[in-house]
């Protein structure tokens, strides 16, 4: 979604759509392309603020009756879009730098964790790109460090330490299921020649 008048027709289009914003476009091409949610999931979106990617997050989720659940967290209070948004989707007012797994783990539906987890949080923008992409990265790596805490090192943690016992606390492991899905944008630096770099795992 880039090009020469491309904001204005994205936000045009979502308008006409029905979303709040126009980030709610790209997460749908995502979607559509991937497949990521499907029905009955479990869906976390941190920095769900207006609330777009949470309107395509219960959309996803197809008819009520399917089941499902779409928690939003942002440091504002979000009101949940009355249109695409139904029962399954709530919203709360917490820091996710400042929440622990454990407090992620109690909002998801049984306390099992989540199927699929989205992070759209925006650091406030300085225009100075390089500085506002570290600060979009950190709060990328907040996003990774929730969803699988420390699952991404853990073969090579289990190879250093054969043979010995293991101390890790359970939620080492984050709140993301196995084989669940979990989607980081972040903002890059004018030298990487792009807006949003969207992060699949």
């Amino acid at each position: 979604m880039s090009g020469g008048g491309a904001p204005d027709f994205f936000y045009r289009e979502a308008q006409r759509l029905g979303y709040v914003a126009r980030s709610a476009l790209k997460l749908l091409q995502i979607q559509n392309q991937y497949k990521l949610i499907k029905p009955g999931c479990s869906v976390l979106d941190l920095g769900c603020a207006p609330g777009a990617w949470l309107q395509v997050a219960c959309q996803s989720l197809g008819p009520l009756k399917n089941g499902g659940a779409v928690v939003g967290i942002d440091v504002k209070k979000v009101n949940v879009p009355s249109l695409h948004c139904d029962a399954r989707v709530q919203t709360i007012s917490a820091d996710v730098m400042k929440l622990s797994k454990p407090q992620v783990m109690e909002f998801s539906p049984k306390k099992k964790g989540f199927s699929v987890i989205l992070s759209d949080m925006c650091p406030s923008v300085s225009g100075i790109s390089t500085r506002d992409a570290a600060l979009s990265f950190e709060l990328g790596m907040r996003a990774l460090d929730l969803a699988v805490g420390r699952a991404m090192n853990a073969s090579n943690d289990n190879f250093q330490n054969e043979g010995k016992s293991c101390t890790c606390s359970p939620y080492d492991k984050g709140v993301l299921l196995s084989r669940g899905h979990l989607v980081i944008k972040l903002l890059e630096s004018e030298d990487t020649k792009g807006e949003i770099s969207p992060m699949l795992l």
